[in-house]
C-alpha cells in the first residue's frame, strides 16, 4: 500500500509518498508560494530531483504538479495514480470536535471549516487542499485527516480551561488545545520501545524544540498538559514567537505604538522570540554562531530559551508526580547538543545527568540515550516522524473501512 501524506498551508504544500510495506519514503517534495509565483520541488529516494519555478495559482494546480512528477516517465516512482491507495492530511486544529483521526466526508470538511476562526491560516489552507485533492485524485481515493490537537484531547479540565470568564469558553471555545500532537505521539511511543517498557507504565516529558516548540507531559500514554494553548503562540520562547508573557505587555505596547490587534499579533508571532531578543535571526544556527562570536544579545536569547524550557520541564515533573524519561526532538532538540546540555544542568536538581560524549554524538538524525547510566531520569534524542504517524493512521482507518 502506498500512501500520499499531505501537509498543506495557505501558500504551501509539503508531500511524501510512503510505501507502507516497509514504511519507506519513496518520493517527497514541497510546493511553495502557491498563489504567488510558484516553486515546485520533488526528490525520489534514489536521488532523482526536480526544482523549478512554475505557476501554481491554487492548490489544485499544486496537486497537478505533484501528480505529474510522481507519474513522470523519467523521475516518477509510480506508473499511474491508481497505485496511490489513500491520502492522509495533517490538520492543525481539530478543536474539541475531533479527538481522533477520521476518514474524510463532507461533514468532516465542514467541521474543519467551522474551526477556521481558531486557526485562520492553517485550517483554511487544509480545506482548500482537501477539496483540491479530491478533484485531482478522484472521489474513490480515500482520504484521512489527522489532527495536531487530537493527542492532547485527554487533558483534564484543570489543564485546558483558562481563568477568564467561563462564558467565553462556552461561547467561543477558548481553551488550551495544544499542538505538535503527532510529533509528541510518535516520540513518546518510540521512547517506550527504546526503554523496552509499556508506555502505560511510564511518565514522560516530550520536548519538541524547533522554530515552533512545545513540551508535553504524558502519563501512561495520555497527555495531561502541554505548553501551547489556544494557538501555537503560547508556551516558551520560539524562533519568532514570544511564548507566554504578561498580557499587559500586549496592551501596553499596542497603546504606546498605536498597533491594531492584527499588527500586534504579527509582532508577537513573527518578530519576537529568538529573532526579537537577538536581533539576528529566527534560525537558531545563526543565533548560535553569533553567540559563539561573543554577541551578548544572542547569548541572552539562548539563556532565556534554556531557562524557560527548564522551567516547563520542572513544572511538568510536578504535574506528573515524577518522570521516568524525557525526549528531545525536532530541529533544535535533535541537532543542538549545547541546548540539551544547558537544560540538563538546570535539571540536575531532579537527578538528571547528561553524558557529554553521548550528547555530542546525537545529531543529524541519530536516535538514542544521552543521559548517564546513573541518571535518575533517562534522557533521549528521538528524531520525529509526523508523516509516518499520519500514514499509519490513514492505513489503519482505510483497512478498517474495507
Amino acid at each position: 500500500m502506498k500512501i500520499l501524506v499531505i501537509n498543506a498551508g495557505s501558500s504551501s504544500l509539503k508531500y511524501q509518498l510512503i510505501d507502507m510495506d516497509n514504511e519507506k519514503v519513496i518520493a517527497k517534495g514541497n510546493c511553495e508560494r502557491i498563489g504567488i509565483d510558484g516553486i515546485f520541488g520533488y526528490k525520489t529516494a534514489d536521488g532523482k530531483e526536480i526544482k523549478r519555478e512554475v505557476s501554481m495559482p491554487d492548490h489544485r494546480a499544486a496537486f497537478m504538479q505533484v501528480k505529474d512528477a510522481l507519474t513522470d516517465s523519467e523521475v516518477g516512482v509510480i506508473k499511474d495514480l491508481s497505485e496511490v491507495s489513500a491520502i492522509g492530511h495533517r490538520i492543525v486544529q481539530g478543536g474539541a470536535r475531533f479527538s481522533q483521526s477520521v476518514i474524510v466526508d463532507e461533514s468532516v470538511i465542514e467541521g474543519i471549516e467551522s474551526l477556521i476562526p481558531l486557526a485562520p491560516l492553517h485550517n483554511k489552507g487544509h480545506v482548500q487542499a482537501i477539496r483540491a485533492c479530491i478533484e485531482v485524485f478522484g472521489e474513490d481515493v480515500p482520504q484521512v485527516v489527522v489532527f495536531d490537537t487530537a493527542f492532547h484531547s485527554t487533558m483534564p479540565e484543570k489543564a485546558y480551561i483558562y481563568p477568564i470568564p467561563y462564558e467565553y469558553y462556552e461561547k467561543y471555545q477558548i481553551r488550551r488545545y495544544g499542538f505538535h500532537g503527532t510529533s509528541h505521539r510518535y516520540v513518546s511511543k518510540r521512547c517506550a520501545e527504546l526503554m523496552g517498557k509499556d508506555i502505560k507504565d511510564l511518565k514522560l516529558i516530550t520536548c519538541h524544540i524547533g522554530n515552533g516548540s512545545s513540551i508535553t507531559a504524558i502519563d501512561a500514554g495520555k497527555v495531561i498538559d502541554t505548553s501551547m494553548g489556544l494557538t501555537p503562540l503560547d508556551g516558551f520562547m520560539m524562533g519568532s514567537r514570544t511564548g507566554t508573557l504578561d498580557p499587559s505587555v500586549v496592551t501596553f505596547i499596542a497603546e504606546k505604538e498605536n498597533l491594531s490587534p492584527s499588527e500586534m499579533s504579527d509582532l508577537l508571532n513573527k518578530k519576537s522570540g529568538l529573532l526579537g531578543v537577538s536581533g539576528i535571526s529566527t534560525d537558531d544556527r545563526d543565533v548560535t554562531k553569533a553567540a559563539k562570536e561573543g554577541n551578548k544579545r544572542a547569548q541572552l536569547a539562548h539563556e532565556i530559551l534554556q531557562y524557560e524550557i527548564s522551567k516547563f520541564i520542572g513544572s511538568y515533573f510536578v504535574a506528573l508526580g515524577g518522570c521516568d524519561a524525557m525526549v528531545f526532538t525536532a530541529g533544535l532538540g535533535e541537532n543542538q547538543p549545547h541546548h540539551r546540555a544547558a537544560i540538563g544542568k538546570y535539571l540536575e536538581c531532579l537527578g538528571v545527568k547528561i553524558d557529554e560524549e553521548r550528547n555530542n554524538e546525537m545529531v543529524l538524525g541519530k536516535c538514542g540515550k544521552i543521559s548517564a547510566d546513573d541518571s535518575k531520569i533517562a534522557v533521549y534524542v528521538i528524531p520525529t516522524n509526523e508523516e509516518l504517524v499520519i500514514a499509519r493512521d490513514t492505513k489503519e482507518l482505510v483497512e478498517k473501512k474495507k
